[in-house]
């Protein structure tokens, strides 16, 4: 147990918030004093302008907390066969992915943003107090269910919308290789149910670099499917192509409740 306390706190930082430990926490992702700050340790917040309700922390994690949380991960012993490279677990977490959550809910609190966001509909309140659907921040557990994926030089996931079995606001956490991830609407459904394929395709590209953390609800949870394709030319960013290296990630849903 101590031991994977030592652990949690080499990740995430001391949860003690106390004056004379503030000092200590710069590399902490639970620092309350960074916020509505430019303090440039502060986790930042940037929106992905043309789709709403998709935002992206590019600095949440440091190098030194991205190493230590792969050590997390490959401790769980679920990559250890070669063919294995996803793992899922629903209801009880791992303690560092219940850290990962808590922290996560805190950043959306407290981080520190480009700029101030446009205010609430209907609220005379900033969007710092309404990142997600109202009861969303606050609902225990913030996630319980987790999705770790390791993919190798080429590999990459489909365009998708997750299921509906999980609630609005999903969150992605990037370690070891940066990737383009793309962005297209969903489209108009036929009679049929099928979805029209002659509309108009945009693809919005959002750049995923290690240690950074994306953010879905509303509009980019519902509407847009997201993909990584991770053929050759496919992975391009300001005219270059994306050095592809393992990269790892992890998915953090909510499973809705059964009525």
């Amino acid at each position: 147990m101590e031991e994977e306390k030592a652990l949690l706190r080499r990740i995430f930082g001391d949860s003690s918030d106390s004056e004379d430990k503030s000092e200590e926490k710069e590399d902490s992702i639970d620092d309350v004093g960074c916020q509505f700050t430019s303090d440039p340790n502060c986790p930042t917040w940037e929106p992905v302008n043309e789709i709403k309700g998709l935002w992206l922390c590019r600095d949440f994690l440091s190098p030194h907390q991205q190493s230590t949380l792969l050590s997390a991960i490959q401790n769980e012993g679920w990559f250890l066969e070669a063919p294995n490279n996803q793992a899922m677990r629903f209801g009880d977490l791992p303690s560092w992915a219940i850290e990962l959550s808590n922290s996560i809910r805190e950043v959306i609190l407290y981080g520190d943003r480009i700029h101030e966001p446009p205010k609430c509909a209907g609220s005379d309140r900033g969007e710092a107090a309404c990142w997600l659907p109202p009861g969303l921040l606050s609902r225990e557990p913030f996630f319980d269910q987790l999705i770790a994926n390791v993919y190798q030089p080429g590999e990459g996931i489909c365009a998708h919308v997750d299921l509906m079995r999980f609630e609005d606001g999903i969150a992605i956490v990037s370690l070891e290789s940066s990737c383009v991830m793309h962005f297209t609407q969903v489209g108009e459904v036929s009679g049929s149910g099928k979805e029209q394929p002659d509309l108009p395709m945009i693809k919005i590209p959002v750049f995923l670099m290690p240690g950074s953390l994306l953010l879905l609800f509303g509009d980019a949870r519902y509407l847009w499917k997201h993909e990584i394709n991770r053929k050759p030319g496919f992975q391009m960013w300001e005219g270059q192509e994306v050095n592809q290296k393992r990269r790892t990630s992890i998915t953090l849903r909510k499973l809705c409740h059964a009525e």
